[in-house]
């Protein structure tokens, strides 16, 4: 085959595809939005937009009837959202058939937001460390319980902020930041200023987890200063 004809059979591939899109466009069946469609485009719309995690399910609580209209192809956007992703919202939406409008409507929907939550295999004691080798996981609807604990939260640099008993989901409030300074101990300071670095030492007036803020005293001057917590007994300060 000679290179004067390679540009002539790509075009004419080319203009075949494109007359075999458009009659395969041309032959779509034309339907009517079903209901499932309908519910399943919402969905992936509040999804996307509040950026939720897990699955989301909505359920009309009144009564819907679909445009007269059939397409080949439906689209439903939301015209508004809520402020916030709640077990109860009303949403306002349309329908497009083929790009067309074909129906406003305004819904009100009864959601639920399934994710999987820590629980406790066995009470959990103050002051434990955080194992999730002691934890099940239990599939819960953060939307009416907003506080409970993620099975994807949660690390060994947390502790048990409060007793727990067997068989109950944790929540936020049950966890905290281990401590890394202690009040009352000596820490390490390390205090910048440009390239010149120092360290002293210093006693600690409050506990802190890491990144945490604290007040640290100079056991030599008395002088109390401000710190932040970088690791296990250490302290940093930049001026």
């Amino acid at each position: 085959m000679s290179m004067k004809r390679l540009p002539l059979l790509l075009l004419s591939l080319i203009a075949l595809a494109t007359a075999v899109r458009g009659l395969a466009a041309d032959t779509a069946e034309a339907t009517r939005l079903s209901r499932e469609e309908f519910i399943a485009a919402i969905t992936r719309d509040l999804t996307g937009h509040f950026r939720l995690e897990g699955e989301l399910q909505l359920e009309l609580l009144r009564p819907w009837s679909a445009p007269e209209k059939t397409a080949a192809a439906w689209e439903t956007v939301l015209l508004e959202y809520p402020v916030t992703a709640s077990s109860s919202m009303m949403l306002r939406c349309r329908t497009l058939a083929d790009g067309v409008p074909a129906g406003d409507f305004t819904l009100v929907v009864r959601a639920t937001l399934w994710r999987d939550a820590w629980a406790a295999r066995q009470p959990l004691a103050l002051g434990a460390g955080f194992d999730p080798a002691l934890l099940d996981a239990r599939r819960v609807d953060f939307l009416r319980e907003r506080d409970v604990l993620p099975a994807s939260a949660g690390d060994r640099s947390y502790i048990i902020g409060r007793a727990v008993s067997a068989g109950r989901t944790l929540t936020w409030r049950d966890i905290t930041r281990r401590p890394l300074v202690r009040k009352g101990e000596t820490v390490e300071v390390s205090a910048t200023y440009g390239q010149l670095l120092v360290t002293l030492k210093g006693v600690a007036l409050e506990s802190g987890a890491q990144g945490d803020s604290v007040s640290i005293r100079n056991p030599d001057s008395r002088k109390d200063f401000t710190a932040t917590v970088i690791d296990e007994n250490r302290v940093q300060v930049r001026f």
